[in-house]
């Protein structure tokens, strides 16, 4: 599975300045995706994160991650049109600044789906350097169920 961001914009409903990843480079629907966002220095965040130090905050690593898994999920047929929504975060762990200039690569495993649900192992890497690591789980569902 390769996409770029047009065919990803199909698949979820995030847009700029929240569409955190810019190309899915490879994956298998329904278990995993490797998805890549390059960190430009014009990004909004910088302008109050910080303004003489830019940081990727990482809440927005994490969310990348889980777009990225997203991606993963409702590429399936049965799962298109649903949106994927956080239902928890675990053992978040940042590694390593990410900064204006960096590329973020970035790799969601589905470990198991139950229900509605898919849980996740996700990393997040620069230069080949882990810079965030988590567990999350995705609850899978329509606006409306929201």
């Amino acid at each position: 599975m390769q996409l770029d961001s047009n065919q990803i914009a199909e698949i979820l409903p995030h847009r700029y300045p929240f569409a955190l990843v810019d190309r899915i480079t490879d994956g298998e629907e329904g278990s995993w995706a490797r998805g890549r966002l390059c960190v430009s220095n014009m990004s909004p965040v910088f302008c109050g994160h910080f303004p003489q130090y830019h940081v990727l905050p990482g809440v927005l690593i994490v969310e990348a991650l889980a777009q990225v898994a997203a991606v993963a999920m409702l590429s399936l047929p049965e799962n298109r049109g649903k949106l994927g929504f956080f239902a928890s975060i675990k053992d978040a762990k940042f590694r390593k600044q990410v900064r204006p200039g960096d590329v973020l690569e970035l790799e969601s495993r589905i470990v198991k789906t139950r229900r509605s649900f898919a849980f996740v192992e996700a990393e997040a890497r620069v230069d080949g350097e882990v810079a965030c690591s988590a567990t999350l789980t995705l609850a899978l569902g329509s606006a409306d169920e929201a």
